[in-house]
């Protein structure tokens, strides 16, 4: 058991290694384009299921409440929270539509639409893209190896795995050095104390 606590150990450092590496450009510009999104009186708006709801609400939580430094809140939303919302939704029309409804209530023109998705194919992340898509949002997918919301979003974040697992421990240590990238940006006085 304890050599597949190792093993486990050099899987996950490996495809994490790789991830932020290969990403580190996009990460430095995705930062920018939330810090952009932000200071001009938008919204980020996070979405994904399972792990990946999880990973929407976190993230959600460390731009509103704060990261590592005090900073004024940030305005982000997790679409994956209200359960009245989410059942209504998927009880009165379809699960496919959990997200995009939300989209077409909350999304405005120049907000960012967050998706995550470890396939790339989950359906009701990427009918949201869509919507975001034509709505004027900005579009942001956290990815495995592609899927459809590759296709559909201004930036993405890949991670070349098949393990879901691996997969969403990049995602949100990714998430994380944009959260940092984003407070270092905005607040960079935060910094210098």
């Amino acid at each position: 058991m304890k050599t597949r606590v190792l093993k486990t150990l050099d899987e996950t450092l490996a495809v994490l290694k790789a991830g932020v590496t290969g990403n580190a450009d996009r990460l430095v510009r995705i930062a920018e384009t939330l810090a952009a999104c932000l200071t001009s009186g938008h919204k980020i708006l996070i979405f994904g299921n399972g792990g990946s709801a999880a990973d929407a609400q976190h993230l959600a939580a460390e731009f509103v409440n704060r990261f590592q430094v005090e900073r004024i809140p940030l305005a982000a939303l997790a679409l994956t929270t209200d359960s009245s919302v989410l059942t209504s939704i998927g009880n009165d029309y379809h699960f496919d539509d959990v997200f995009s409804k939300q989209i077409a209530a909350l999304g405005r023109p120049g907000d960012l639409a967050w998706g995550i998705s470890t396939s790339g194919n989950s359906k009701n992340v990427v009918k949201a893209m869509e919507l975001a898509r034509q709505n004027d949002l900005l579009t942001l997918g956290m990815i495995g190896r592609g899927g459809r919301l590759a296709d559909l979003c201004d930036m993405t974040l890949p991670v070349d795995s098949t393990v879901t697992a691996r997969i969403q421990e990049c995602h949100i240590t990714m998430g994380h050095i944009l959260c940092d990238l984003v407070d270092r940006i905005l607040f960079p006085q935060a910094f210098s104390r």
